[in-house]
């Protein structure tokens, strides 16, 4: 009696078997369909991508700078003025001098290392966006025959490669090479996931929307990076962060493998040249809106952690939290002008956000203390997600009027405009201070902002492709007609 029990029980089993794997296979077909997911998933590796890009602002210059210099590190306080006793006699001034002349070479020796210190720190960040410049050419055509997820994949692989690079790295040339490789990572998966939410987002309110909120993981790495890097370097150590977003890298890696299933899919429309859509003034002037925008920041992030040690003897997490406004501020800026800028008009949203930017610029090199930084900081990056969050989603409106519905391509540009102002910025920086000081080279590209500004008005009402084919169907028959008018007249 008892065998033909657990004969029953066996084999109510086995038929329940089949079941809970069907439900196991539906819900996760259901999660691999679910668009939310999939914006769940850019958002976080913008996030991590992100996190990685600004952990290294507060702790690669004073890390290098105490490598270089371990006898006397920037932890060091080099004091003022001595403290002596009153006395007027000459002796005692002699000896007051004889105190200060060490303390002020010193002081001026730490300042010439500092800011030969901008160079070597701008290129390094420089670096990223370089190698990103070059990779993004050949990740967004490569989306076109392959598809999204495997792109996506490896940046996931390249990131956790290099985020345990700068976990263990000792040397400048060896952070060098993982600043530079994360550029390679940071390309896959910027330019696959904005094409997978364009592809999964067709409408453009909700493509707008989509973006803003992906944009709004970029933000939030932004935002957490600088605190999290000083403070765990502070307190903790240089390696104790980098393995905390490795394994949170790693995290993201397998919920990709569960919902995206890395694999080959082909587009179906025929797809628009990259060289077609770099002759499109449109989308260049979008695209250069971008890099603008967010050159200033850039520039800002070697050289004002060093500028806040020289001018205001500001400690590591001073130099961390000094970006905090305008990462919590470019988070909401990117949310609220994601379905916002479609209202508002993107153009005009854009525009305004430049000539913030520029503004903002000017007001920095003004501040005396950190808290002088809160305000332009805050505007900065409320101005800069109002343009990113409005140019982002307006590439892939202009690729959909004016070309084909495929957007790899166009957003290797858009990438490549963001990565441009990242390049330029940091690179620049060392070299600007040295030669005309930080207060003027934040003066010239807040200039720069002002001009560009204006340009934003001719997106205000784009030619769709059929407009442009009757346009150049009106200058072919022009120029016929002329022609036979020059036949007629010989």
């Amino acid at each position: 009696m008892e065998m033909d029990v657990c004969n029953s029980n066996d084999s109510a089993t086995k038929m329940d078997e089949p079941k809970t794997a069907t439900k196991i296979e539906g819900w996760l077909q259901r999660c691999r369909e679910s668009r939310r997911l999939v914006l769940i998933i850019v958002a976080i590796a913008l996030l991590l991508d992100n996190m990685l890009l600004t952990t290294v602002v507060p702790i690669i210059p004073e890390f290098l700078y105490d490598i270089k210099h371990p006898n006397l590190p920037l932890t060091k306080e080099l004091p003022i003025r001595p403290v002596v006793t009153t006395t007027t006699n000459d002796t005692a001034i002699i000896g007051v001098n004889a105190t200060l002349a060490p303390l002020q070479r010193e002081m001026e020796e730490r300042h010439r290392d500092l800011m030969h210190e901008t160079v070597e720190v701008g290129l390094m960040f420089a670096s990223k966006a370089f190698v990103q410049l070059i990779a993004n050419p050949i990740v967004g055509p490569l989306t076109h025959r392959i598809g999204y997820s495997i792109p996506m994949f490896a940046g996931f692989i390249i990131m956790f490669i290099s985020t345990l690079i700068f976990a263990f790295g000792r040397s400048y040339s060896v952070l060098f090479l993982a600043r530079a490789l994360q550029g390679v990572g940071s390309s896959c998966s910027s330019v696959s996931g904005m094409g997978m939410l364009a592809e999964r987002y067709p409408d453009d309110e909700e493509r707008g929307n989509a973006m803003g909120i992906a944009l709004g993981g970029l933000a939030l790495g932004v935002l957490i990076g600088p605190p999290f890097g000083g403070v765990m370097y502070e307190f903790v150590g240089k390696t104790a962060p980098f393995l905390i977003l490795s394994a949170l890298a790693l995290g993201d890696g397998c919920l990709q493998l569960l919902v995206l299933q890395p694999g080959v899919k082909q587009q179906d429309v025929e797809p628009p040249t990259l060289k077609s859509l770099v002759s499109d003034p449109y989308i260049i002037m979008a695209a250069g809106a971008i890099t603008f925008a967010n050159t200033g920041i850039a520039m800002l992030e070697p050289s004002l952690p060093i500028w806040m040690m020289d001018t205001m003897g500001a400690v590591r997490w001073k130099q961390g939290v000094t970006f905090l406004p305008a990462s919590i501020s470019y988070l909401i800026g990117t949310n609220l002008f994601g379905p916002l800028g479609h209202r508002m008009g993107r153009w005009l949203a854009s525009m305004l956000g430049l000539i913030i930017i520029g503004v903002c610029l000017l007001m920095i090199p003004m501040a005396r203390s950190i808290n002088h930084l809160i305000i332009p900081n805050a505007g900065l990056g409320f101005a800069i997600g109002m343009v990113d969050s409005s140019m982002m989603p307006e590439l892939g409106y202009l690729v959909d009027i004016r070309h084909s519905a495929v957007y790899g391509s166009v957003y290797a540009i858009g990438d490549v405009a963001f990565c441009l102002g990242f390049a330029i910025g940091p690179a620049l920086s060392g070299t600007l201070v040295n030669s005309i000081g930080f207060e003027w080279m934040l003066f010239g590209d807040a200039i720069l902002c002002f001009m560009y500004a204006p340009l934003m008005y001719f997106l205000r009402s784009p030619p769709t492709k059929e407009e442009r084919k009757t346009l150049i169907g009106e200058k072919s028959s022009v120029r016929y007609i002329n022609y036979q008018n020059d036949e007629e007249d010989e």
